[in-house]
C-alpha cells in the first residue's frame, strides 16, 4: 500500500509527522529534532505534534527512555496506529496525565523507583549517569482474570527493561502462599517496612556479580585457592568471614 506524501499539507500536522517518521526516518532509526524541524519548517511546534503521535502507541524513544540517544538524539521505535487510514477513527487515544496525577502516583511511591528503589538525580552504580524518575504505564491481570492499566513510577532505566511485561497477581499471590514459613515471615517484613534489606552476604554477592571477569577471576583465585592452599582470602581460614 503507498503511503500518502508527508509534505501534503492538506493532513494534519500530527499525520505528516508520522509519514515523514514511516518514509523518511524507519522503525528502529535516530534522528535529530534539527531534521525534524528542517522537514517542517512550516510547523512551529512540530515537537509537541510528534509527540501527540504517542497517545496512538507510537513509540518514540528520548535520552530519558535509551540512555544510548544523544541530547538532541530520538529513536523512532515502534510503529503505532496508522493515524492515516481509518484505524484512527476507531482509535480511542490515551489520556495524557495531568502534573497532579503524576504528582500523586510519585508520592505514593515514596519518590523512588519502584523497580530498583533509585531516587531522582541519584548516580547510578556505573558512577557516570544520574536517575530521571517518571510515570509509567503498567498493565496488570487481576485475579478475576481482567486485566488494566495501572501506573508506577519508575527510572529511565527501569522503564526500557519492564516494557510490554504484564504482572499476574495471581500468580504473585499462588508464589507468595506456597512460601515457606520463615520465608514468609521475611515477605511479611518487607510488605510492612515496604522495602526489602539486604544481607551483607547479600550485598557481597551483588559487589562480586557486577566485577569485570578479571576482577572475578582474581577473587576467585584468592577466596578458591589453587592446589593444596587452604581457600581463604589471603591464607586465612574462609570460617573468619562468614
Amino acid at each position: 500500500m503507498t503511503l500518502p506524501s508527508w509534505r501534503d499539507t492538506s493532513l494534519g500536522s500530527m499525520i505528516r509527522a508520522a509519514l515523514w517518521l514511516e518514509s523518511k526516518v524507519g522503525e528502529g532509526n535516530v534522528f535529530t529534532k534539527n531534521q525534524l524541524r528542517e522537514a517542517f519548517p512550516d510547523v512551529s511546534q512540530i515537537d509537541r505534534r510528534l509527540r501527540d503521535l504517542r497517545a496512538y502507541d507510537w513509540q518514540i524513544d528520548t535520552r530519558r527512555e535509551d540512555p544510548s540517544l544523544r541530547l538532541e538524539e530520538q529513536r523512532y521505535a515502534k510503529k503505532g496506529i496508522e493515524v492515516w487510514g481509518p484505524e484512527r477513527a476507531k482509535a480511542k487515544p490515551k489520556a495524557s496525565l495531568t502534573a497532579a496525577q503524576r504528582a500523586k502516583v510519585m508520592s505514593d511511591d515514596n519518590f523512588l523507583c519502584r523497580s530498583c528503589g533509585v531516587a531522582a538525580g541519584d548516580y547510578y552504580e556505573d558512577g557516570v549517569s544520574t536517575a530521571q524518575l517518571d510515570v509509567a504505564r503498567k498493565q496488570v491481570k487481576l485475579v478475576d482474570g481482567t486485566t488494566e492499566v495501572q501506573l508506577v513510577t519508575e527510572c529511565n532505566r527501569c522503564r526500557i527493561g519492564g516494557r510490554g511485561k504484564v504482572v499476574d497477581l495471581g500468580v504473585v499471590i499462588r508464589d507468595v502462599t506456597a512460601l515457606e514459613p520463615l520465608e514468609r515471615k521475611i515477605f511479611v517484613g518487607w510488605l510492612k517496612r515496604d522495602r526489602r534489606s539486604f544481607s551483607a552476604l547479600e550485598k557481597l554477592w551483588a559487589t562480586f556479580r557486577a566485577l569485570p571477569e578479571e576482577a572475578r577471576a582474581e577473587i576467585k583465585r584468592d577466596v578458591l585457592g589453587s592446589g593444596e592452599q587452604p581457600p581463604g582470602i589471603g591464607g586465612r581460614s574462609t570460617s573468619t568471614l562468614w
